[in-house]
């Protein structure tokens, strides 16, 4: 029962990790290439990584444009990023301002001769071959000095750092319940069972413990 127990804990935590690996913004120093749009049909589950896919089904699959931009970072590693609003939908990003947010982008493109680096805030993750291919969303884009410009990521720390807290306080309050309310009924149970037992024990004695 202890395995499946902590078997269980574990799969939580990497369902948490994961859906915060995902949803938590991240940025990546790189240089702009090129942007374009791509019509892109939906109606299959792999419409969960995309934005303004309602009333798409398998049956009936719906086709948006969609704006990209293209990216390299600076060991040459290509980097593809979608640009689409999440308005007032999840993750809460409140991003309203895609055209513009392509237009910076196709203004900064740049050469590997004379590379301009900027820092892509995005969530997200990038697979080439899952569902056909899923993108990072891009959220915005600035200027920075170099590829070896330090980002601190300030929002993430901070939130995680009050999750953290969230989760301690509860964790302590259902400890402190179960201690006072759950526990001592347990070991009323686990006492009633044992002179139950007992009883049942002697009577089975006194019946055949005699030759």
């Amino acid at each position: 029962m202890g395995y499946i127990r902590w078997t269980i804990r574990i799969l939580l935590l990497v369902i948490l990790g994961a859906f915060l690996h995902y949803t938590l913004p991240q940025r990546d120093i790189v240089r702009v290439v090129s942007t374009y749009e791509e019509r892109q049909d939906f109606g299959g589950f792999g419409d969960v990584f995309w934005k303004n896919t309602r009333g798409a089904t398998a049956d009936a699959p719906a086709t948006r444009d969609v704006l990209f931009i293209q990216t390299v970072q600076a060991d040459g590693e290509v980097m593809v990023y979608r640009n689409q609003d999440t308005g007032l939908g999840w993750p809460p990003y409140l991003k309203f301002d895609t055209a513009n947010l392509q237009t910076e982008a196709a203004d900064s493109q740049s050469t590997e001769a004379a590379p301009e680096w900027v820092a892509m805030r995005h969530y997200g993750w990038r697979n080439t071959w899952l569902f056909g291919g899923i993108f990072p969303n891009a959220l915005s884009m600035k200027p920075v000095s170099g590829p070896d410009a330090q980002l601190i990521p300030w929002f993430n720390i901070v939130f995680l750092t009050v999750l953290a807290v969230v989760f301690i306080t509860i964790w302590r309050l259902w400890r402190n319940f179960r201690m006072r309310r759950i526990d001592p009924v347990l070991d009323d149970i686990d006492e009633a069972g044992d002179a139950a037992r007992d009883r049942v024990s002697g009577l089975w004695g006194r019946l055949f413990g005699r030759k």
